[in-house]
């Protein structure tokens, strides 16, 4: 590895939902709602999808967790029940490893997050993550049910069936008439009858972009002095932002979202592998970290076959001990230099991370 001076900062950035808990959240709040529930926040997921690839302007990737809010209110759902639902949330294996091991060697962990406060801090205390350390959604269903009225009610009731008939098709023809209907919903006729949708102001996005540099700034280092972690299209901004700037932009088990924007890959049901990218990063700064993941890239298949021939230089005791003792029993990780991967060589890494990713989060592995 390149012979550079260690770093003496070392900061971290996560997404919550995808490389540290499969859970999404909202969607499974939703669920109590029972099987609408599920349908309407699926269609709400893809609209989010659609009119943040078009780049609306005021729109950013992961606001579907304020256009759910008035069904939340319509279905007298509360903040105990997303607390409730929150506190059955796994934690992605070897995530708790990794950050008492990041925590011992002294990195600051920061979670950025679309979830609500509610779910953020719930998984930020089992990490051992402070609630000033996780930058999240804020939400108050109290506040806002005062801001429905009646004949809000009544709409949202009347434009449930309707959504519900679109249900069968996302990919086809219907698509065009969900896009229609959900605009004319959320950016006409609750606004009309007095209920601003986007009160809730959603970190994702731009807005994930904006707590890096906010980290950055107070901490009075550079962007390209972090390590930021991803998965999924609120995601895709941060992870620019990083990989533009010189830091590490890890797409974790990503989507075809958030792939294109990272600059190293990792796909596994293990996140503790990240260990290996921070000690690299820490000792050697970026280059090392490409050198490092190139290296487990071409020689994936060897290092599987025999834990015992990876460099020492190329992993940690810990993590060849972890390999040597699942050896059969875990998928073995795939690192990836994103960086240099031409389309077809990301069409391949999308495939592979897809794959992991529905492993890992199940149901929530197809949103966006």
């Amino acid at each position: 590895m390149v012979g550079t001076t260690p770093r003496k900062e070392r900061t971290i950035c996560f997404d919550l939902e995808g490389p540290l808990s499969p859970q999404d959240n909202a969607y499974e709040v939703m669920k109590l709602m029972g099987d609408d529930g599920a349908r309407i926040f699926e269609m709400i997921s893809r609209y989010d999808d659609i009119i943040s690839l078009q780049g609306r302007a005021g729109y950013e990737p992961g606001d579907t967790l304020a256009l759910i809010v008035p069904f939340l209110l319509a279905h007298g759902i509360t903040e105990a029940d997303i607390r409730r639902v929150s506190a059955r949330a796994k934690i992605v294996d070897g995530a708790i490893t990794l950050f008492r091991q990041l925590q011992t060697e002294g990195w600051d962990i920061y979670i950025i997050s679309t979830s609500y406060e509610q779910h953020a801090h719930h998984i930020g205390r089992q990490l051992g993550v402070s609630e000033d350390h996780t930058l999240c959604t804020q939400l108050n269903l109290e506040n806002l049910g005062f801001a429905l009225s009646e004949a809000a009610f009544t709409l949202l009731n009347e434009a449930q069936d309707e959504l519900l008939g679109l249900y069968t098709d996302l990919e086809s023809e219907k698509t065009d008439q969900l896009t229609r209907r959900l605009d004319e919903l959320f950016f006409q006729q609750l606004p009309a009858l007095g209920f601003e949708i986007f009160s809730t102001r959603v970190v994702g996005g731009e807005r994930k972009a904006e707590a890096v540099r906010t980290i950055t700034a107070e901490k009075g280092i550079s962007v390209r002095d972090i390590i930021a972690v991803g998965d999924s299209i609120t995601d895709y901004k941060m992870l620019n932002e990083v990989a533009l700037r010189g830091g590490i932009a890890v797409v974790f088990n990503g989507n075809e979202y958030a792939v294109p924007y990272a600059n190293v890959g990792l796909a596994s049901i293990d996140i503790r592998f990240l260990s290996l990218i921070c000690e690299a990063f820490t000792q050697h700064g970026k280059e090392a970290v490409m050198e490092l993941v190139t290296s487990w890239e071409l020689n994936r298949d060897r290092f599987a076959n025999d834990p015992a021939v990876i460099p020492n230089s190329e992993v940690s005791a810990g993590i060849r001990a972890f390999l040597t003792s699942h050896a059969g029993n875990l998928p073995f990780p795939y690192f990836h230099n994103v960086e240099r991967a031409d389309d077809r060589k990301r069409a391949e890494i999308i495939a592979i991370h897809k794959r992991f990713r529905m492993q890992v989060r199940e149901d929530a592995g197809k949103l966006g």
